[in-house]
């Protein structure tokens, strides 16, 4: 009996980076454990640094900037949630979620503004303006982390977080795949011979691209499908990437390559 052999893919503190990397849509949630959608707090501004820590920015009227404030040790616990949306319009959009849990502490002084800059050196957003203008700045300090996507369910330590690095591909990503479900249906298509016999009837559409391979989704009449399409080997350029994706549509030149590994995700 042949034992099935997941396609190989990005692991998981990389693929944590990456969600934090791109931005995604954000929530705070309470350490109450309420994950109600009432409960759900959206910050005015997030961004996660490459050591795991947070910067959120939060209106000064908002009950949780008085709760930092008042809490012992000015600190609270919270989690915080970063969505990775797909970037095209997909009937199930968010393809993965990265959760944040650790202590919320409410920044002022020059400790605010030393926090507003080094979001600034990565990240240039007119939003920052308002730190200590209506809004105030809050560090969230991480003590552990989970990633949920196709890949599976994984729980993180901070320093593995830390560790990691983002995909290469990460910030082309989303203008790649529109233009690739815009323009090149065809392309599309051809991909689609790499999908298990079953899924071939559905509607297929691109969802992810790494250095390791591209994701596509089938959306079937049931329910949805997750299928990683490997390279022959992990890239690291576009010039690469170019020659693999060539490779899996079957330009001739390149066939001698051989066949792309897929696998159900």
């Amino acid at each position: 009996m042949t034992e099935h052999r997941r396609p190989p893919a990005p692991h998981a503190a990389e693929r944590a980076r990456t969600i934090a990397a791109r931005g995604g849509r954000a929530a705070l949630l309470p350490s109450t454990g309420d994950t109600s959608e009432g409960a759900r707090i959206t910050p005015l501004l997030h961004h996660v640094h490459p050591s795991g820590n947070a910067m959120l920015l939060m209106a000064d009227d908002h009950p949780l900037v008085a709760s930092a404030w008042q809490a012992p040790r000015a600190e609270v616990t919270a989690m915080l949630e970063v969505a990775d949306h797909a970037p095209v319009q997909l009937r199930e959009p968010v393809r993965g979620l990265l959760w944040i849990t650790g202590w919320l502490r409410a920044l002022d002084g020059q400790e605010a503004r030393d926090e507003v800059l080094s979001v600034v050196d990565q990240r240039a957003d007119p939003r920052l303006l308002d730190a200590g203008h209506g809004a105030t700045v809050l560090r969230l300090t991480p003590a552990s982390m989970v990633i949920a996507d196709a890949e599976g369910t994984s729980s993180l330590r901070p320093e593995q977080f830390a560790a990691a690095t983002p995909d290469p591909f990460c910030a082309h990503e989303d203008h790649w795949l529109r233009h690739l479900e815009l323009s090149h249906r065809d392309v599309v298509s051809m991909l689609a011979k790499h999908l298990p016999e079953e899924l071939r009837g559905g509607h297929v559409r691109p969802l992810g691209l790494d250095r390791f391979g591209l994701r596509l989704r089938v959306e079937a009449p049931d329910t949805d499908h997750d299928v990683r399409i490997a390279f022959s080997r992990p890239v690291e350029s576009a010039k690469e990437l170019s020659v693999e994706l060539r490779r899996l549509v079957g330009c001739p030149f390149l066939a001698q390559t051989g066949q792309a590994q897929s696998g159900t995700a």
